[in-house]
């Protein structure tokens, strides 16, 4: 199964992916961790060191081959692929995979089109795949995410989060990528205005899969750069994650 965070820059698609992989961190399940925003912050919400993502090992082997490194007959996707193995992190509970930043300030869809090719040679050797996806539609109109089972949509209680969330959607049916499943998570809503926010969610016209509340010890974690992963199996917000969890791979 692959399973996609998306939304809008913000809202919460880190710690939705951080704590999908701590709950499922408990199975017996092999699962494989993809960041694959330019903006890297899953590695840090999981603990985890990282020395090398697949952006350095494309432009190691650009290097490589305008050096003449490359010995003759050998095919550059064989190495491509062998280099990016070597560069996943390996735990006791879960693989890692860094897509990185792009070359400079050119586009990111050198690295998109690595990413595509990952999940198909990856995804057989896999349960689980967690993919934590650059914000906004991007990945929708690259088609990263075009084999993706399900599809979690992350919100916050922001306008721009609904009609980015909205957005995803239709560009989806426009696109006629069919996931398996799309829903919408609604992060950091407030009890007071749990109503009306709920109400605006679902004017986005997605399934709500979980609502997940403001929680100031998330907020301190934050603050002080801890990994969301330690945060105790009775949090409130660990606990909403596992139900969403259990929701989606029932």
């Amino acid at each position: 199964m692959i399973i996609a965070v998306s939304g809008k820059g913000g809202t919460g698609k880190t710690l939705i992916s951080s704590l999908l992989i701590k709950n499922l961190s408990s199975t017996q399940k092999d699962i494989l961790a993809i960041d694959a925003d330019p903006d890297s912050n899953l590695p840090e919400a999981l603990g985890v060191d990282v020395h090398k993502t697949v952006g350095d090992v494309r432009e190691e082997l650009k290097e490589d081959t305008a050096k003449g490194r490359i010995p003759t007959g050998m095919n550059k996707w064989d190495i491509l692929d062998y280099k990016i193995m070597e560069s996943i992190i390996e735990t006791p509970n879960f693989d890692l995979l860094v897509m990185g930043r792009p070359e400079g300030s050119g586009c990111y869809c050198a690295v998109n089109n690595m990413l595509r090719r990952i999940i198909e040679n990856l995804s057989s050797n896999y349960d689980i795949i967690i993919i934590d996806t650059e914000a906004g539609l991007e990945h929708l109109s690259r088609r990263t995410t075009q084999n993706v089972d399900v599809m979690l949509v992350v919100t916050d209680k922001s306008k721009r989060g609904m009609l980015t969330a909205q957005r995803i959607g239709q560009l989806a049916d426009e696109l006629d990528i069919n996931f398996k499943e799309l829903y919408l998570v609604v992060n950091r809503v407030n009890i007071e205005n749990e109503d009306e926010i709920m109400e605006k969610a679902r004017e986005t016209g997605l399934e709500i899969a979980g609502v997940i509340y403001e929680d100031d010890e998330v907020t301190q974690y934050d603050i002080e750069g801890r990994p969301l992963v330690e945060l105790a199996s009775e949090s409130n917000t660990v606990k909403a994650v596992s139900g969403i969890l259990s929701r989606i791979i029932s």
